[in-house]
């Protein structure tokens, strides 16, 4: 077993790297434009949620996260609202075929212009378990949150061969 965490992940194969990295961008990118299908695609049919809520159980399987997701997402679209999420890891624990990533996220809620509310923000904690399924593509396995406060999102470095959002590189001015 490969272990990377605040070094660099030379022990990750660069392709690995990468298609793991991808998950990430991939992610931000479904938040953006509320797409449910990239969801369907980045996901293991077995795949485990675990939501930070308290009064939320564990979410087991692939249809299940999807349908969590677009609830979500279909609120956002009613409200006319939009929403950011982006990504800092700090950490990766790597082995042939499965990966553990840890790190933060940062996500922006953009109401709708008739609500006349400002931008608001959240942050947390997460760790998300990706591996290879048996075509060669990875896929999220377990995906964990929790909340914290954004100064640890916009504190984290960034390391060497692992995925660093640039997309909210400073607070917004208030």
């Amino acid at each position: 077993m490969s272990f990377s965490s605040n070094a660099s992940s030379e022990v990750v194969p660069a392709n690995d790297n990468k298609a793991i990295n991808d998950i990430y961008h991939k992610l931000s990118n479904s938040f953006t434009i509320l797409d449910i299908s990239v969801i369907d695609d980045i996901y293991m049919n077995d795949a485990t949620y675990i939501s930070e809520t308290q009064d939320k159980e564990i979410v087991l399987g692939k249809n299940p996260i999807i349908d969590l997701y677009a609830t979500f997402f279909n609120k956002i679209k009613l409200k006319n609202a939009k929403i950011e999420v982006d990504f800092r890891l700090q950490v990766r624990q790597y082995t042939d075929g499965q990966a553990t990533d840890i790190g933060y996220y940062l996500m922006r809620f953009h109401p709708g212009e008739e609500s006349g509310e400002p931008m608001s923000e959240f942050a947390g904690k997460f760790v998300m378990v990706s591996r290879k399924n048996t075509q060669g593509e990875w896929k999220i396995s377990v995906d964990s949150n929790t909340r914290s406060i954004p100064k640890f999102y916009y504190n984290a470095t960034p390391i060497a061969n692992l995925y660093y959002g640039k997309q909210y590189s400073q607070k917004p001015a208030q």
